[in-house]
């Protein structure tokens, strides 16, 4: 572009052009979810149809009172949805911190745009702490650009006139103007967010869990529902005196004649009501919401309920280097001087302070001196030279850095001090002597030298040999808690993966710093060329370099294969398709918007160290939950086996006012209280097992101990009231044995909680007989009574004995190169399958497909905004000017742009 054009940008004309071919910068990054997409996902499940469909029915027999248990289901959607509101506002004030307007040059003139309405070909003005919003090429000016949200690479990489800028990346320092070459879809960013745009499946065992305990039921509740509505149409027909042909005939010609079968309808949805566990849906959301509001007191939100107990189970966690365990900042890690002799005097009679080393006075005294334009390396020296004593000195001259010198300089009363990269500063003889020296620190830190010179021509050049007076290492910052945290999940026995776009022997001494086990051993991921090597090193290394967005995804991939639950921390845009990928992402509030909006959990105040809370609180969480969800399926099963049994045996033995009694004390008290115990206990096993093996010897006790009710009530002759009293309470044994069991060790409150559901159902029985429906029973039938519950709870105890005793089910993963072979072994064999993602990969073409017809819809949208980007410029007429197009592709870097000309760093 010619210098004028560079100084007139584009004309309205030019402007105008390139909308009407849609040439604009649409927004697409990745967004939070819509209100209405949230209360769509909340409502439209499974459990709210199946509780929709009772309540017509219940509706329809005009017994509105019945109606009460939507109110569980009013609760626990509402619970969903307002937590799902919570997180998308928050998320959205994060995104609103961060700026959205951007500096263009049109018609000669700067005008201020919003990012959507940049065109192509736009010259737009970048300075100091400006984020790129459109890839571009410099066409005037130099600066130093920050493009660790996009390759997680800290260096800064220059950049001139031919260079190219990557959309989400930050001018560190100078100041440029570039011409827009990519817009909107185009942009490196867009690229990588696009692919990150598939819904992701949440993998919570509990979510499953419930979500199959429903399905369970709702395929189980059809035949038992239609059988128990036949049986009770059929006594209802027989107490009619058997008119028509049959039972079936009879019934329709009451539903024609306008008379519904109301008793037969509300047993039946009684009956099934029983076996959906709505309490146990309510509690889950109950307990989970709870766990998000203490997580927020501690600066962490939870985007989503089930992630807390993901993060709880994971056994692999990838930690991105820059931004987590590190805090985006320079630090110096130490000063080493060398013997100086007879230095200190410069142009006056001043000297160094004869307290002070020569090295310590020259970095003090230059990073002062070039203060006003300090880069990332000279604030680490002004914060550590804050609060030591070394004299400050007026500079008698300030050369300040320069990317093309690489170093920059100070003339003082003391002497002239040079400070920068030790090839560039020392002559080759100087650098021969301490070329071993800068090697050996240059393993862990960058390496600066300073030296004394001469002095400065006016042109900035040093004059005389530099004689070098020490060095200083500069390493990124490492967060204060990343030690105690990272030994907190090895503890914990969690295997820790560093995965970052650095330098793979920078991303391995960091770690070696903070405590990763096996640190020393690293990988460049650019010599990981196929998805066979990749694989493979995942087995061998813990820490990987130069890793590319790409290969963080296929890393995570990887470690799913081999059956794994998988953690991934990051804040860059680099990190968003591994976030995607992993079983719970965590991100930072600081960094990208991309990043932001796709991990489940958000750390608002930036600091790993409150990953510990999240996870206690995903144990407290489990594992209560996994107490207290044996009490809710031991209804839901038992009612269930009572439900096959009484289509043969009729009736229903429960009364629904005796239920109400079973229902509070004997599951919902003692299931709330603990639910909400503390409990830091490591997770183990299957959540759908673990629940299953308290839940379903109870069950069997109770199912077995009222066929024995029935039997006796037949043979001896009882009335349903004695029957439905027999059954209450050889039930509540039933329950009150699982509580005690549950309630193992005892603990204070665990021992006042079966105190007080004893004397519960004890006061609840001889209290109030005639409320729960409760027959006066004689002295023999009492007697059958004890001898009924003590065979009740016998059974209990002996088959919850035989659960304790199974083994569990063992699983082991074993991969070669390229795909995984999964090996299952079980008590009854084995099992050996592959571990291909053949449906993976469809699933991953549709949602694309899907996407691009979003898009689509958004390009109208789009223009019109641009269009209003217009009016704020001069009309000016200038001829359309051509666009040299770029090419971003990956490299051994991370990274490779096709340009003119591009000279090397």
């Amino acid at each position: 572009m010619a210098a004028t054009d560079i100084e007139r940008g584009l004309s309205t004309a030019e402007v105008e052009e390139r909308i009407a071919a849609g040439k604009i910068n649409r927004n697409m990054e990745l967004k939070t979810k819509s209100v209405k997409e949230l209360i769509i996902e909340n409502l439209c499940t499974l459990f709210n149809l199946i509780n929709v469909i009772l309540a017509f029915l219940v509706i329809l027999t005009g017994s509105f009172k019945n109606l009460t248990f939507l109110f569980v289901v009013f609760l626990n959607t509402a619970i969903g949805v307002i937590q799902s509101m919570r997180s998308k506002k928050m998320v959205d004030k994060l995104t609103l911190l961060t700026s959205k307007k951007a500096i263009a040059v049109r018609d000669g003139s700067e005008v201020e745009l919003d990012l959507d309405q940049i065109v192509l070909d736009d010259i737009i003005r970048l300075g100091r702490g400006d984020q790129i919003p459109a890839d571009a090429v410099v066409v005037s000016g130099e600066a130093l650009v920050n493009e660790s949200l996009l390759t997680g690479e800290s260096d800064l990489i220059k950049k001139q006139p031919g260079s190219e800028l990557m959309s989400g990346s930050f001018i560190d320092s100078g100041l440029l103007r570039a011409r827009v070459i990519h817009v909107g879809a185009d942009n490196y960013v867009a690229k990588i967010n696009n692919e990150a745009k598939y819904v992701k499946k949440v993998n919570s065992e509990i979510m499953n869990a419930l979500n199959a305990i429903v399905r369970f039921a709702s395929i189980i509740m059809i035949p038992l529902g239609l059988a128990l509505f036949a049986s009770s149409v059929s006594e209802l027909w027989d107490a009619a005196g058997t008119p028509g042909n049959s039972a079936l005939s009879w019934c329709f010609s009451e539903l024609l004649a306008g008379h519904v079968p109301s008793s037969a309808l509300l047993s039946t949805v009684g009956a099934l009501l029983g076996m959906i566990p709505q309490g146990l849906v309510l509690l889950t959301s109950s307990v989970l919401a709870i766990a998000t509001v203490r997580l927020a007191r501690r600066k962490v939100l939870a985007q989503q309920l089930y992630c807390i107990e993901t993060l709880a189970r994971v056994d692999v966690l990838c930690l991105d280097k820059t931004g987590t365990i590190t805090s985006g900042r320079m630090e110096v890690e130490g000063t080493y001087p060398l013997p100086v002799e007879g230095m200190g005097a410069g142009e006056g009679d001043a000297a160094v302070p004869v307290d002070t080393t020569v090295l310590d006075f020259a970095l003090a005294n230059v990073a002062r001196a070039t203060s006003a334009d300090a880069n990332e390396t000279c604030q680490a020296l002004l914060n550590y030279y804050a609060d030591r004593p070394v004299e400050v000195s007026e500079p008698l001259s300030v050369i300040p850095f320069s990317s093309s010198k690489k170093w920059s300089g100070a003339s003082f009363a003391q002497g002239s001090y040079v400070m920068g990269a030790a090839q560039f500063v020392l002559s080759d003889r100087a650098f021969a002597q301490v070329e071993n020296r800068v090697a050996e620190l240059a393993d862990t830190c960058r390496v600066l030298v300073v030296a004394l010179v001469d002095g400065f021509t006016p042109d900035g050049d040093m004059v005389g040999e530099a004689e070098p007076v020490g060095f200083v290492t500069i390493r990124d910052e490492i967060r204060t808690s990343a030690a105690e945290t990272i030994g907190y999940f090895n503890e914990q026995g969690v295997t820790l993966n560093v995965i970052s776009g650095d330098d793979p022997r920078t991303v391995s001494s960091i770690a070696r710093v903070v405590g990763v086990p096996g640190a020393d051993a690293y990988v460049d991921a650019t010599t990981l060329d196929t998805l066979a090597k990749l694989d493979a090193a995942v087995d061998r290394y813990h820490v990987f370099g130069r890793v590319t967005p790409q290969q963080k995804r296929e890393l995570v991939q990887a470690l799913k294969r081999r059956e794994h639950t998988v953690a991934m921390t990051g804040d860059g845009v680099n990190d968003v398709l591994a976030l995607k990928e992993a079983d719970c992402s965590v991100a930072m509030a600081a960094g990208s918007d991309a990043a932001r909006n796709v991990a489940e959990i958000v750390l608002v105040d930036n600091d790993f160290a409150s990953m510990p809370a999240v996870v206690a609180e995903g144990r407290r969480s489990i594992n209560n939950l996994q107490r207290s969800a044996s009490l809710f399926l031991t209804k839901t099963l038992f009612s269930m086996g009572l439900a096959a049994l009484c289509i043969a045996l009729p009736p229903y033995p429960f009364e629904p006012i005796q239920m109400t009694l079973i229902n509070f004390f004997c599951i919902g008290a003692p299931g709330f209280v603990l639910g909400l115990e503390p409990n830091n206990a490591r997770v183990k096993g299957s959540f759908l097992t673990n629940v299953l093996k308290r839940a379903l010897p109870a069950s069997i006790a109770v199912i077995l101990a009222a066929a024995l009710d029935i039997f006796v009530a037949r043979v001896f002759g009882f009335n349903q009231l004695t029957l439905s009293t027999m059954c209450l309470l050889t039930s509540c044994a039933a329950s009150v044995s699982l509580i005690w069991r549950i309630s193992q060790p005892l603990t204070p409150l665990r021992v006042v909680l079966f105190v007080f559901v004893v004397a519960g159902i004890l006061v609840g029985v001889i209290g109030f007989p005639e409320l729960l429906s409760i027959a006066n029973l004689s002295m023999g039938q009492m007697v059958i009574l004890a001898v009924i519950v003590v065979f009740t709870c016998s059974v209990f105890f002996k088959l919850a004995t035989m659960m304790d005793s199974l083994k569990p089910r063992r699983r082991h993963a074993a991969t070669g190169f390229g795909r995984g072979v999964r090996v299952r072994l079980g008590r009854g064999g084995g099992k050996v399958s592959s571990t291909g993602s053949t449906a993976e990969r469809f699933a991953k073409r549709v949602a694309a497909d899907m996407a691009q017809r979003r898009e689509a819809r958004t390009v109208r949208e789009a223009e019109a905004r641009a269009l209003e980007g217009v009016a704020q410029a001069q009309p000016k007429k200038k001829k359309p000017t051509g666009a040299k197009r770029f090419r971003v592709t990956k490299s051994a870097q991370g990274i490779k742009v096709s340009m003119p000309s591009k000279k090397k760093k």
